[in-house]
């Protein structure tokens, strides 16, 4: 029995600006040829299937043809994620073809599929405490806490009491979209804290074999309950400077011995993230050299500001994706001050200027400054 775990597809995602739909068209054809060459029994998605409740029609129609291409050869359970509209996902799902099944009702939550072999797939959707809480209330504990530990206890007490009425040796995996104690978080992520809090447990998911997770961007596995292998896929793609060093992959789980069995499967690489830096004469040359192919983010560290800094910039490195300037730190700290109505304003000006570029304001620069003041001033009177 194996699975292929992934997640966090985002489809429709945009990253600085430039459209990433032709490489995670690439990548979900990736997925197609893993799971066939592997012969995987059931495809899991765990959820942010796309960007936003409402996605662009090319990401609709790419999720479409992919679930067509995938569902010839395996069973492909979906969940929904914080940044997918559970509604919009789920539509149609009583019309699906068997091998398409996708969870993204509470009410469903506890009816698995089940695959050849005893193998059980839970799907749980993301559950949003403040929107869920009241469907997930029960005459024995009535209506969860606000807060998402409470409401994934919830869900898990409704699958372990399915589990309870289905004896015999059987295999789970539950799919579940969540901020579990222990994974490492990227900038990527939307914020899900409620009440200041966003974690989970691990615990909550004891007794299933293993938990299929989805919302943190970077792979990796989380401590969990004895017997139950807790892991992240990750996104297939970097979506934001802070992924450039993941190594993007899925998850290949065979469930076929004591305990689930883990392998990841290396994603493939559009463009590489980067951030490069130094004064505008080193990345125009050899330090520079190593980068002109990836996507980049430049900082510039000369001095004061070069002339014609993003088109000299951008003509180095055509993927650069964010040029900014930052001058090396002045050798004695700038430190904040109050600014009242007692400061000269050209003197405040003069501050910032060494705070942004590490020097004081040249001659000619005060002169600006002063003159630009007056002309405020001027007008103030005339008006």
């Amino acid at each position: 029995m194996r699975i292929l775990h992934t997640s966090d597809w985002h489809l429709g995602r945009t990253l600085h600006g430039v459209d990433l739909l032709d490489h995670q068209a690439a990548h979900l054809a990736h997925l197609v040829d893993v799971v066939r060459s592997e012969s995987v029994d059931a495809l899991v998605v765990a959820g942010d299937v796309y960007d936003r409740a409402i996605p662009p029609v090319e990401a609709v129609t790419l999720l479409s043809d992919t679930l067509a291409q995938l569902a010839e050869h395996t069973t492909v359970v979906v969940t929904s994620g914080n940044h997918d509209s559970a509604t919009r996902l789920g539509f149609g799902s009583a019309l699906m073809r068997e091998r398409v099944r996708l969870r993204t009702r509470v009410a469903g939550l506890a009816e698995p599929v089940v695959l050849p072999g005893g193998l059980l797939v839970y799907g749980i959707p993301y559950l949003d405490p403040d929107s869920v809480r009241h469907a997930l209330a029960d005459d024995e504990h009535g209506v969860p806490a606000r807060s998402h530990q409470a409401v994934t206890d919830a869900a898990m007490a409704r699958i372990r009491a399915d589990l309870a009425t289905r004896p015999g040796a059987r295999r789970t995996v539950v799919a579940a979209h969540a901020f579990v104690i222990g994974g490492e978080a990227s900038e990527s992520e939307r914020d899900i804290r409620v009440g200041g809090v966003d974690h989970v447990a691990a615990g909550a998911f004891a007794g299933v074999d293993y938990v299929a997770l989805g919302h943190l961007h970077g792979p990796q596995r989380v401590a969990g309950p004895d017997g139950t292998v807790v892991r992240y896929s990750g996104s297939p793609l970097a979506y934001s400077f802070s992924e450039q060093h993941h190594a993007k992959s899925s998850v290949l789980v065979d469930l076929s011995g004591a305990e689930a069995r883990t392998a990841l499967i290396a994603a493939p690489v559009p463009r590489r993230l980067s951030d490069v830096s130094g004064t505008l004469d080193e990345l125009l040359g050899v330090a520079g050299e190593a980068h002109v192919d990836d996507w980049t983010r430049v900082t510039v560290t000369d001095a004061h500001r070069p002339a014609d800094l993003y088109r000299r910039v951008r003509e180095r490195f055509p993927h650069a994706l964010v040029v900014q300037h930052h001058a090396p730190s002045s050798s004695a700290a700038v430190r904040a001050a109050a600014v009242t109505a007692a400061h000269d304003p050209v003197a405040v000006g003069g501050d910032f200027v060494r705070y942004v570029t590490g020097a004081d304001a040249t001659p000619d620069e005060v002169a600006v400054l002063r003159s630009a003041y007056e002309h405020v001033l001027a007008g103030e009177r005339s008006a």
